[in-house]
């Protein structure tokens, strides 16, 4: 086996990829790809602060009104979700460019 992958690296590295240059990619976006994709993740991340603040408000008026009529604080599950999702949204970008970075 360990002659059957030995000629076979021998046969790529004297084969014609190894004569021609491999193009090396940088890391930076072309500007108009960039420019596009940033003003997706802009939209997406104030659709997400958007929906983040909305949810919290209605959970606010759904705990209101069940105390109200005298019901458990249920809700507060409910809005652990929410503001669980507002931290995933909020940290969605800084965490990525410590991974990446």
């Amino acid at each position: 086996m360990k002659d059957f992958l030995l000629s076979h690296s021998v046969i790529l590295a004297d084969g014609p990829a190894a004569s021609s240059s491999v193009p090396q990619p940088g890391r930076a976006a072309p500007g108009a790809l960039a420019d596009a994709v940033n003003l997706v993740l802009g939209i997406a991340g104030w659709a997400g602060t958007a929906a983040g603040v909305a949810g919290i408000i209605i959970t606010g008026a759904m705990m209101a009104v069940s105390m109200k009529r005298g019901e458990g604080s249920e809700h507060l599950s409910r809005l652990g979700m929410v503001l669980g999702g507002c931290v995933l949204v909020s940290t969605a970008g800084p965490t990525i460019a410590f991974v990446f970075n």
